[in-house]
């Protein structure tokens, strides 16, 4: 009944990350003003959280130097994320920044290699260029403005990178602990690059609807979506949270279609474009994941 309950919140989660895309399209905030509101917020958020609970807080004034360093770096490659996926919302839509963003598990399985210094596989590179060239022939048959897709990529390698450089950081630190440090080093860094444009004090000051959006933003799509996927691995597989999180793209376009209407809607080649590059995405994780499984076994 735990693993149920369990897998039901996960999916949860995995809608709330959807609607994330479509926020990003009813904020009307520019995509620099509405991260660095995102972060600031989230960050406030989760500080608020780690203040109302005594583990947490103990926890948090028990750091090195050097792991500073590593939130630091998270931190600026998670706002990076976010710049080119609010950028690519922006200048095309978010079905076709979705779509795009699902290649992230690619370019994850790529960085891993390198950074854990193993061989890459021969499956990984044939589907990679399968899904790149479903990409291409997205863009042929909707005849997509490539800025939108080109920016949508960047944020699919930025959160393939944040994913494995986590994957390594989340086994010396907590993980709220982590995502705390992480978002707020995050906001610093977007405030100084402000502050070096000079646009910090000219900053848009959200409409009341668009506060709205941004503390829901910021507090369940960021904070608690966070909070909550990592007690999740308690219960579930990282494949089966692995597989699950490849359904963000539906779920986000359909609430896209829903709220956003006539904008979203998209040819019927678009869709089948990308049903057939999900596929691939989830062929790729379950190839891997047998793969894993087989050479484990002989290691034993």
């Amino acid at each position: 009944m735990a693993q149920l309950k369990s897998y039901a919140k996960l999916h949860f989660i995995i809608f709330i990350w959807g609607f994330t895309a479509v926020l990003g399209a009813l904020i009307h905030l520019d995509y620099l003003s509405l991260t660095w509101y995102r972060m600031g917020l989230a960050s406030l958020f989760l500080g608020l959280y780690i203040l109302s609970h005594r583990q947490e807080r103990r926890q948090i004034f028990q750091w090195r130097p050097e792991q500073q360093l590593r939130y630091i770096l998270g931190g600026v490659i998670i706002a990076l994320h976010w710049l080119a996926f609010f950028y690519a919302i922006k200048v095309s839509n978010v079905s076709i920044t979705l779509v795009t963003l699902s290649s992230g598990a690619f370019f994850t399985s790529i960085l891993e290699p390198l950074l854990f210094k193993r061989k890459i596989y021969w499956y990984e590179m044939v589907l990679g260029i399968l899904i790149l060239g479903g990409f291409f022939v997205l863009l042929k048959i909707e005849k997509i403005d490539f800025t939108g897709v080109y920016f949508a990529l960047i944020a699919a390698f930025l959160s393939g990178l944040f994913s494995v450089i986590n994957g390594l950081f989340i086994r010396q630190q907590s993980g709220i602990q982590l995502s705390f440090f992480q978002l707020f080093y995050g906001f610093l860094f977007l405030t100084l690059v402000l502050l070096g444009k000079g646009n910090l004090w000219q900053l848009p000051y959200p409409s009341l609807t668009d506060w709205l959006y941004l503390v829901i933003l910021a507090s369940i799509c960021t904070a608690y979506a966070f909070t909550q996927s990592i007690s999740l691995m308690k219960y579930l597989s990282p494949f089966t949270v692995m597989l699950s999180i490849n359904l963000e793209p539906v779920y986000g376009i359909i609430l896209a279609v829903i709220i956003l209407g006539d904008k979203e809607k998209m040819s019927p080649g678009f869709y089948l474009g990308a049903l057939i590059i999900l596929i691939i995405i989830i062929l790729n994780s379950i190839i891997k994941y047998k793969f894993q499984k087989k050479t484990d076994k002989m290691l034993i």
